[in-house]
C-alpha cells in the first residue's frame, strides 16, 4: 500500500491481554507485573526494541507503519498475563481508568491499535474485553478507526464489535502468524483513513469446540473453513475471522463466532458473508469432535517406543495446559510413566517453583527427595508426590523466543532445574506457562536427539516448535485430569449458552 498521508499519524496503542479459565485461580495483579503491564514511556521504548516484551502482533503494526510512512505512536499501556482464571475485577477497573486517563491526556489520536486476546473474564464481569473497546470508542468519537488484534479463541461479543472499525484474528493454530495480524492492522489503518468508517459484523453459532480440535493443519477442518473464509477478502471485505472461542472461560460469549470487517461503511457486505461461511461452518460441526488417548495406552506407546529405534512420541498433557489455564503441576501422567519403567522420556515444563528452588539449593550433580505440590494454591488436580531425584542442571530461565507467539521476545521462566528420575527427565519451571518453545529446554542443556518420548504441557503450541520431533500419527493428546480437559460434558456449566454442541449433540442452527 502506498502512503497516502504526510502529516505525522498520530495512533494510540494498547491492549489487555488475557484467555480466562472459568475455574482456574484468580488472576491477580501481581500475576500481570510479572508477565507485562507497561505504560507510556517504557511501552514507548518496548515498540522500537530488537526483543520486546510484547507480542510479535504489536512488533508488525509498528514495523509496518514505519515503512508505510509519517507517524507517531502513542503509547497509552499494554497489560499482558498468562492465562489463568479471571482477572480481579479491581485490577481491571483501574487499568481502564488509566487507559482513559491517557487517552484524553494524548489529545486528539488518529487511529487505535489494540492487541488484545479476546477471552477475559473479571471476577465481577464477563465481558471485560467489550467494556474497555466500548471505553475506547466512547472517548475518541465515532470515526477514529479502532483495529484490535485478538486470539484465534477469542470469545466475541456484540458490544466488542460494535466498537471496532475492523477485527482481525489470528489465522493460525499453533499461533505463529501474530507479526502478520499487526501489519494486516497496520494496512487497514492506511485503508480506512483513506476511505471511510469500517464496520463489523458478528454470527454466533452454538458450537463450542474443544481446543484440540482447533489445530489449523493441513486437512483438518478449521485450515479449510479459514481458506475458505480468505475467498472472501476482496473489495470493501478487509478480514474475514473465524474465531472458534475458549469455551472454558464459560460465560454468555462463548461460540464459534464469523467476524467479518469491512470498508466503505459496507455493513451489507459483511453481514452476508457472514452468514454464509457460518452455514458452511455449521454443516461441518461434526468434524470438530475430538478424540483422546487413555493414559494406559499413552504410557504404553512411550515404554515401546524407549526400547525401539523407530519414530519417536510426543504426549501431550492437553488437560494441564497452563495455555489455557492448567496450573502446568499435575503428577498424574509422570507417576504412570514412572510406574510403568518408560525411559528416554522428557517430560516438560512442570512448574513447581519450591522444588526448583530446591533443585537450585542443593546444586547440580546432588540427589535429593523431590517434593512435589507442596504449594498447590487449592488446586484440586495437584497431587502431592515424593521421588528421589537427580539435579542434571539449573539456569535462571531467560530466554528468547524462536518460533510462534514468542518470536523475538524475551521471556522468562524463573529459576529453572532439569531433573532425573527413575530415567525419566524433568523440566521444572518456576513461572506457569507451557511449553511452546525448544528455547525453554534449550536454556537446561536438553539434547534432544538424546529424547526418545517428549511429553508436553501444552495443548497445540508445542507443534510449532516441535512438529520435526515425531510424525503427526505419533503425536498423542492424553486424557488426563486438569483444568483444561478437552472433555467439556464433563465439566459444571453455568453460564455457556445452552444447547451447544458438541456438550448437547441435540443443538440446532438457526
Amino acid at each position: 500500500m502506498v502512503p497516502i498521508f504526510t502529516p505525522p499519524l498520530r495512533i494510540g496503542i494498547c491492549g489487555f491481554f488475557l484467555e480466562s479459565n472459568r475455574w482456574s485461580p484468580v488472576t491477580t495483579q501481581a500475576m500481570f507485573a510479572a508477565s507485562l503491564d507497561i505504560s507510556g514511556d517504557t511501552l514507548y521504548q518496548e515498540l522500537s526494541s530488537a526483543q520486546p516484551r510484547t507480542l510479535p502482533d504489536t512488533s508488525g503494526f509498528v514495523a509496518t507503519m514505519n515503512r508505510l510512512g509519517n507517524w507517531t505512536p502513542v503509547a497509552l499501556r499494554l497489560a499482558a498475563a498468562q492465562p489463568g482464571g479471571p482477572a480481579d475485577h479491581c485490577y481491571f477497573e483501574a487499568f481502564v481508568e488509566d487507559i482513559t486517563h491517557r487517552i484524553r491526556a494524548a489529545g486528539p489520536l488518529d487511529a487505535i491499535f489494540i492487541s488484545s486476546h479476546g477471552a477475559a473474564l473479571t471476577t465481577q464481569e464477563d465481558d471485560p474485553d467489550g467494556r474497555l473497546f466500548a471505553c475506547i470508542r466512547s472517548l475518541v468519537g465515532p470515526r477514529v478507526p479502532i483495529i484490535a488484534v485478538l486470539d484465534l479463541h477469542t470469545n466475541v461479543s456484540a458490544r466488542m464489535t460494535d466498537a471496532l472499525s475492523a477485527f482481525v484474528a489470528y489465522r493460525t493454530n499453533p499461533h505463529v502468524d501474530l507479526w502478520e495480524c499487526g501489519a494486516e492492522a497496520a494496512e487497514h489503518v492506511h485503508r480506512l483513513l483513506r476511505d471511510g468508517p469500517g464496520v463489523v459484523e458478528m454470527v454466533k453459532l452454538p458450537l463450542a469446540p474443544p481446543a484440540t480440535s482447533q489445530l489449523v493443519s493441513p486437512g483438518s477442518v478449521y485450515s479449510e473453513l479459514i481458506a475458505l473464509g480468505q475467498t472472501y477478502v476482496h473489495g470493501n471485505v478487509l478480514n474475514v475471522s473465524l474465531c472458534g472461542g475458549f469455551a472454558l472461560a464459560d460465560c454468555v460469549k462463548c461460540g464459534f463466532s464469523v467476524v467479518v470487517s469491512c470498508a466503505r461503511n459496507d455493513r451489507t457486505t459483511a453481514r452476508r458473508v457472514a452468514r454464509a461461511l457460518a452455514q458452511s461452518i455449521w454443516s461441518a460441526r461434526q468434524r470438530f469432535v475430538s478424540q483422546l488417548t487413555p493414559v494406559e495406552d499413552a504410557v504404553a506407546a512411550a515404554v515401546a517406543t524407549g526400547h525401539s529405534s523407530g519414530p519417536r512420541l510426543i504426549l501431550a498433557d492437553v488437560a494441564d495446559n497452563p495455555g489455557g489455564g492448567g496450573g502446568g503441576n499435575t503428577v498424574t501422567l509422570l507417576q504412570a510413566l514412572l510406574a510403568a519403567g518408560a525411559n528416554g522420556v522428557l517430560m516438560g515444563v512442570q512448574t513447581d517453583a519450591a522444588l526448583a528452588q530446591e533443585a537450585h539449593d542443593v546444586g547440580v550433580g546432588a540427589t535429593f527427595d523431590a517434593h512435589f505440590n507442596r504449594q498447590n494454591g487449592g488446586d484440586r488436580f495437584a497431587q502431592t508426590f515424593s521421588a528421589q531425584a537427580r539435579v542434571l542442571a539449573l539456569s535462571d530461565g531467560h530466554f528468547v523466543g524462536r518460533q510462534g507467539m514468542l518470536k523475538g521476545s524475551v521471556r522468562e521462566m524463573g529459576a529453572s532445574a532439569l531433573l532425573e528420575i527413575d530415567g525419566v527427565q524433568l523440566a521444572v519451571i518456576s513461572l506457569r506457562q507451557q511449553l511452546l518453545d525448544s528455547a525453554q529446554l534449550d536454556v537446561l542443556g536438553v539434547d534432544l536427539n538424546q529424547v526418545r518420548t517428549l511429553v508436553v504441557k501444552s495443548r497445540g503450541h508445542f507443534r510449532a516448535t516441535f512438529q520435526g520431533f515425531a510424525p503427526p500419527e505419533r503425536i498423542l493428546e492424553v486424557d488426563c485430569p486438569g483444568l483444561t480437559t478437552p472433555n467439556l460434558k464433563t465439566l459444571p456449566w453455568t453460564k455457556i449458552p445452552r444447547p451447544i454442541f458438541p456438550i448437547d449433540e441435540d443443538a440446532t442452527w438457526p
